[in-house]
């Protein structure tokens, strides 16, 4: 049998926190750090799946995918397999091996690197059509059905479409995707806390369910609709969280037209200054912070060549994501380790990574 690879990026979200599933903007990229597939098919139905870094296997048959219980690393994979067949796709039976160098729990999309790797391994092993943003879309669907998180886009199009040295830049309701240039004087640091980030515990779910009321009682389709004006014109409509949570996000979305325009005149102090901006509305509007976070950015914000810092991803835990001069970075990366370290007596996992290219 031969064996193909395929490898799919992380992402970090650079701006625009919890906008996607409100139809809104973001800006992300794929991360140095990834998962890998090497996978070769079978004659016949079965299916067999090894996470060599948990070292666990599950064996099972295309013709009975369903989610699991017991082995639930294996959903992303069962529910793009499952999600493939729902679009009348011919698969066959096949041995996927995975690795991955992402840190679990890290708020750095694992599992949508999983996601995305699985579906182009399995384009390469059974060829069928399929553009990248559907890959994204059958991913989504996946997490949805078989992890029970209702994510939006941002992560998966981040893996399967991200552009070297650049931002990706996403509108979660055209889906327009475009690329902005990163200064090349500028590398991203990511610290992970090593507190628990885990979406699956309902924190998610309801936030999303607070934005759409906020949308509902505005009469507006989504968030998208709303800008800072309107939202405190109507602040008296609107229940205290659902205010709360519907300021973030117009203001992420402001935010992220602002980095545009930014990152297109090369302006990345102002574009910094944004991440701030945006992590000091986690910890007030969206409560989807917390005290390891906030001391990362708090520390960070002190440090020589830092220009902005904030959370990434679903927050609630996770990383940070540190945009920092070149130069500086190895003195950074010393100096935020040794902060954390008196502030929490433990390591932090800090990972350098450039913007990469997406899923191949």
């Amino acid at each position: 049998m031969s064996t193909i690879t395929t490898y799919a990026p992380g992402r970090a979200e650079l701006l625009g926190n919890h906008t996607d599933y409100n139809e809104g903007l973001v800006l992300s990229l794929a991360i140095s750090y990834g998962t890998t597939i090497q996978a070769s098919a079978r004659s016949d139905h079965k299916l067999l799946l090894r996470s060599k870094d948990l070292n666990r296997e599950w064996q099972g048959s295309l013709d009975t995918v369903e989610p699991q219980k017991v082995e639930t690393w294996a959903n992303y994979v069962l529910g793009v397999i499952a999600q493939l067949q729902k679009r009348g796709i011919k698969l066959g039976g096949a041995e996927l091996e995975i690795s991955s160098t992402i840190p679990i729990g890290a708020g750095l999309s694992s599992s949508a690197a999983l996601e995305v790797a699985t579906a182009l391994t399995l384009q390469k092993l059974f060829p069928f059509e399929m553009n990248r943003l559907d890959i994204a879309k059958v991913s989504q669907a996946a997490e949805h059905s078989y992890a029970g998180v209702k994510c939006g886009l941002l992560d998966q199009i981040s893996v399967a479409l991200s552009r070297q040295q650049h931002a990706t830049y996403i509108d979660c309701r055209t889906f327009e995707i475009g690329h902005l240039p990163l200064a090349s004087d500028t590398e991203f640091v990511i610290a992970h806390s090593g507190a628990k980030h885990e979406l699956t515990g309902g924190e998610y779910n309801e936030r999303r369910e607070s934005c759409e009321e906020a949308a509902r009682l505005l009469g507006k389709k989504a968030l998208r609709d709303v800008d800072s004006t309107l939202l405190e014109a109507s602040a008296s409509r609107l229940p205290l969280k659902a205010l709360m949570r519907a300021r973030h996000v117009v203001g992420e979305n402001e935010r992220v037209a602002q980095a545009k325009t930014f990152l297109q005149s090369g302006r990345i102090e102002e574009f910094g200054k944004l991440m701030f901006q945006s992590h000091e509305s986690s910890i007030h509007n969206f409560e989807n912070s917390c005290a390891e976070l906030d001391f990362l950015v708090d520390a960070a914000k002190k440090l020589d060549g830092c220009l902005g810092a904030r959370l990434s991803g679903g927050g609630f835990g996770g990383a940070t994501i540190n945009l920092v001069r070149k130069n500086k970075v190895d003195d950074f990366c010393q100096k935020l380790g040794e902060a954390y370290r008196a502030y929490h007596g433990s390591e932090p996992m800090i990972l350098r990574t450039a913007a990469c290219d997406p899923a191949a």
